[in-house]
């Protein structure tokens, strides 16, 4: 590689300190930097690092990824590989590896912990302890992923602590997922070696977890956002906080990455150092990444802004090549061959009936909330016509599907869900963490069938039904999570459906990623998963009608 220099503000993180200066960049290493009297109205600082993310979630290969991320300034991410791991096994995350080998982009993936989450659902692989403890001495391996299975830690589950163990014997960090986890509980789980959390939604329990020893990451994605309740911790507890999205849909990803997190930190007057510091040196400290912090002989990862003020992303650099310039991405587009994990038949509309058991029956409804991933469990009267409980678009209770993928005539779980608001049509998808199962929400029987009969024959994507039964749909070719298209190809077909979504009355702002959400047992408190109804709280099956 080429030797060059670069010329402006650096903002120094460990000196806490802006200076002019001349940085000299050869063979992709920071090979001095000299302070100058004067220099160009520009300022040079670290690149940003995503701390948690399922690049799955993007609906975008690691490459597309990195080719919308750059322009935000992000020049590496902790990628927790556990979406395609669901479908596709040690080859999900093979796949994504080998993908993600053929961008300039540091990607660090984890081994998952939890394939399937729980033994509630039904998968298309699982990884033991076993698998586990193979990934973690793979070199392109750097952590064990998020623990989703708390009450596992805490219950001292065999399997779940061998997995714990495997990742202490590797010395490679464990990252925790554990919602609402508060007090001798918290203390209790990090007490494993658990060392993160990206799913505090209050700032009481984050303070709990800082106190057992565990760090923040801050999440802001397509529809967990954590980040009103939780930055005043830049203040209080600057050394222990991060920046995530966790899953960021490609409509969004256009617009902006962790740059939005480090602006609006700014905005609310955190100081400088403390917000860059969150979004680089603590991720690349915590789990010991080789980014480079703007200092010398380190990799010459860094991006370069107009001021601190705007905070506008003019280039964006990895190993000290140019992978952003002006709002472009310099890297390439990778031909893409995918892999699957497909296999039912196309479904009949009566699986989707749900017959009443009495004249007026009272029916569990997930009641989901904006903003966030945890759900509540209300007891409302079903409507009933024909005998059959169905949709109540007046009181806003809709009918939620999930079909098995991975077997060809399991039966149809079926239950009721309020806030999605839909009036008219059905939202489908094969993004319905973490097993992928096919995911449906809708007004009629008839909808719903139609979505996800749309997805059976394209094995896989997200689809909108709308009245008559027209189906609109985009396929994932890639596990029935990621697109083979490039990132603007599919932020622009996302956007198309979820305003398709919205026009048959959603108010969500990410309806499709919070539906995806509604299959995730491990998140409180009530879910649905192929298998049925589930209460998180009790962690067991319940029924839906009371």
């Amino acid at each position: 590689m080429s030797t060059f220099t670069i010329s402006g503000k650096l903002i120094d993180l460990f000196q806490r300190r802006i200076y002019p200066a001349t940085i000299t960049v050869s063979n992709g290493y920071i090979a001095d930097i000299k302070e100058i009297p004067t220099a160009p109205d520009q300022y040079i600082l670290p690149g940003f690092i995503d701390a948690h993310i399922h690049i799955e979630s993007s609906m975008l290969t690691p490459t597309a990824f990195a080719q919308m991320a750059v322009v935000h300034g992000t020049v590496a991410t902790v990628s927790d590989p556990h979406e395609i791991a669901n479908v596709c096994g040690m080859l999900g995350v093979q796949y994504m590896i080998d993908n993600a080998a053929q961008s300039p982009f540091k990607f660090f993936f984890g081994a998952p912990s939890c394939v399937p989450a729980t033994g509630f659902e039904t998968a298309g692989a699982t990884l033991n302890a076993a698998a586990v403890e193979e990934l973690l001495q793979n070199p392109d391996i750097w952590y064990l992923s998020e623990m989703m299975n708390y009450p596992g830690v805490l219950h001292n589950d065999p399997e779940v602590l061998a997995k714990i163990d495997a990742a202490n014997r590797a010395g490679k960090p464990i990252d925790g997922h554990a919602p609402g986890l508060r007090g001798a509980d918290a203390a209790a789980y990090a007490s494993h070696g658990i060392t993160t959390d990206h799913e505090c939604f209050t700032l009481d329990e984050a303070l709990d977890k800082i106190k057992a020893g565990m760090s923040i990451i801050i999440r802001e994605g397509s529809a967990a956002k954590n980040f009103e309740a939780l930055h005043t911790l830049l203040q209080t507890h600057p050394d222990k906080v991060m920046f995530c999205s966790d899953d960021k849909h490609p409509d969004e990803l256009v617009v902006h990455h962790i740059n939005d997190h480090v602006k609006r930190s700014l905005t609310l007057g955190y100081d400088l150092f403390d917000v860059l510091r969150a979004a680089s040196v603590n991720p690349a400290y915590h789990y010991d990444l080789p980014v480079g912090l703007l200092r010398l002989h380190e990799p010459a990862d860094f991006i370069v802004i107009n001021s601190i003020e705007r905070f506008d992303i003019l280039q964006t650099y990895i190993n000290g090549e140019l992978v952003a310039n002006n709002g472009g991405s310099a890297i390439q587009p990778v031909a893409v061959t995918p892999i699957n994990n497909f296999n039912t038949n196309k479904k009949d509309v009566s699986e989707f009936v749900v017959k009443a058991t009495s004249a007026t029956p009272t029916i569990r409804v997930i009641e989901a909330v904006e903003g966030q991933l945890v759900t509540n469990c209300l007891q409302l009267p079903a409507k009933v016509v024909n005998g059959n409980i169905v949709s109540d678009t007046e009181r806003d209770i809709l009918k939620l599907a999930v079909v098995n993928r991975y077997q060809p005539d399991a039966p149809v779980a079926v239950a009721f869900i309020k806030n999605f608001g839909l009036k008219e049509g059905a939202l489908a998808s094969t993004v319905g963490h973490d097993c992928h199962n096919i995911i449906a929400v809708g007004v009629d029987d008839d909808s719903i069938c139609a979505a996800v009969n749309e997805l059976i024959d394209c094995k896989g994507g997200i689809a909108v039904a709308e009245d008559e039964l027209k189906v609109h749909h985009m396929p994932l070719e890639v596990a029935g999570l990621m697109s083979i298209k490039d990132g603007h190809t599919v932020a622009a077909k996302y956007t198309k459906l979820d305003r398709l979504a919205k026009n048959l009355g959603t108010p969500l702002h990410a309806p499709f990623m919070t539906l995806s959400f509604m299959a995730l047992l491990v998140i409180p408190s009530l879910k649905l998963s192929d298998k049925g109804l589930f209460d998180g709280s009790k962690f067991e099956f319940t029924s839906v009608v009371v």
